[in-house]
Order: C-alpha cells, then structure tokens, then sequence
C-alpha cells in the first residue's frame, strides 16, 4: 500500500500536536502543525491572565472591574480587638476568610507562583507553590483594605503565632489606601512543624516599595492600619537573596495576629 499523503507525517499525528488542514494543493493535503511547546505557553498564558484578572477584581483594584465582583463584596471593616487579639483565625469563618483575604502572587509579574489561604482546625492555611521561571519567585496573600483603618496605637508591636516549614516569610503592613503604596515589613524564620510565637516591635519594621527599601520614609502610623500581607519570597530586600528559601510547595499555618 502507497504511503498516505495525510499529513507531514505520513498520516500520523504529529508528535508536536495537532495538525490544521489549511487546504489542497495539486490534490496532496497541505498541513500546518502547532507545536505542543506553542499551546502549552499560550494556555499557561490565558491561565496567568486569568489569575490576574481574579486579583485585581478581588482587590478591586481598577474601578470598573468592580462591576465583576460580588455585590455584597464591600471593604471589610477593621477586625475588633479582643485580648490583644486582631484576627483569632482558629474562630474566624472560612467564608470571612476568603471574603477579607486574597491571594497575591508573582503572576501580577508574569510568574507562575500560585498560592491560596484556606480554613483548618488550627487556623489559616497559607499554601501553595513557588516557582523562579519568568523571572518570579514570590506568592502572598493580603487583606483586603480595612474601612475605616484599625488604631493600635496603643501597642508596642505586632505578635505571629505560626508553624511553617522551615523557610523565611515576610509580614507586611499598610497605613496607606493606595494599591501599590510603601508598606512596612519585617522578615521571620520558622521551623518545619513547631508552633512560634513571633514578635515584631512597630520601631523595627523596615519601609519598603516593591522590594527595595525607602530611605527617609515616615514610620508606620499604628493608628492607621490599613492592610496586613503575609508573603514567601526568594529577595529579602535591596536584591539581596532569600537564603532560606526553596522552591515549590509550602506550608505556613498561621493561628492568630495580635498585639503586644
């Protein structure tokens, strides 16, 4: 039997995908064929685009994709303070969670990183998995903006009571309204699988924009608690290198957020 003439490759699919047929020529079938590697890209690109979108309607970051989010989605007000207490996630609802706090990760960048917050016996769950390729290697997750802002103007500082897996997060917070606004952050080590209590005194959070540190930026304004962000990243600051990260899955069980 004469071999068929089907496709570029004697009829049988492509190893790079599948073929389009784009008509005839002198009566042999003229075949196009999309590489694997192009479809792969282009649906990892509408997946990213997608996740981008989810973001910026959640934070409602452009005033028109507002429309998108739910009708009930208004800014959450500040938590109240009880014991020293500012969000007691061992109480709080799995859908109070997920209508304050969102995932903010390295796709607003390009990266493919991919994170989540979900609800558990102990607490929140801040998970998911950190990749370098395109340039990324950061995933967070952020509360929504607290309206009217929370005074803790009272305190000496924030405490973390968490168990995580061995790396170092970032906490971060806001006293300012703005999306992309400096923010006030403070690097912590965890160890795999051991409940910690962490302290972080208000005078020694660092004021940073997008990684970098802001050289002559006010202090943090206690009484104007806007947001609060927890983040693993592979920079600490200035381009220098998380040294205690690694790539790929982890694990950051976080019990509560309070004052001291």
């Amino acid at each position: 039997m004469a071999p068929s003439h089907g496709g570029l490759y004697g009829g049988e699919r492509s190893p790079h995908g599948p073929a389009l047929n784009r008509g005839t020529r002198h009566n042999r079938t003229v075949t196009f064929h999309l590489p694997v590697i192009f479809m792969c890209n282009l649906a990892d690109r509408l997946s990213g685009l997608g996740r981008l979108l989810q973001t910026l309607t959640f934070f409602q970051v452009i005033p028109f994709l507002s429309v998108f989010a739910p009708m009930s989605s208004q800014p959450p007000a500040p938590p109240t303070v009880s014991n020293n207490l500012i969000v007691d996630f061992q109480t709080l609802s799995a859908a109070d969670l997920q209508a304050t706090w969102g995932s903010l990760d390295d796709v607003v960048m390009g990266g493919v990183s991919a994170s989540r917050f979900e609800k558990t016996d102990e607490g929140a769950l801040f998970t998911g998995t950190t990749s370098t390729d395109n340039s990324g290697g950061f995933t967070s997750v952020r509360s929504r903006n607290f309206t009217p802002p929370l005074d803790v103007g009272n305190a000496t500082g924030i405490t973390l009571r968490v168990k995580g897996d061995g790396q170092r997060y970032k906490f971060f917070i806001r006293d300012q309204n703005g999306w992309d606004s400096i923010a006030y952050a403070a690097s912590f080590d965890t160890a795999a699988q051991q409940w910690l209590t962490i302290q972080i005194p208000f005078a020694t959070l660092k004021p940073v924009f997008r990684a970098k540190t802001v050289e002559n930026a006010p202090p943090l304004n206690p009484r104007e608690i806007v947001s609060f962000q927890l983040m693993l990243s592979k920079f600490e600051y200035d381009r220098a290198l998380n040294p205690q990260f690694t790539p790929g899955e982890f694990k950051l069980w976080v019990a509560s957020i309070g004052l001291y």
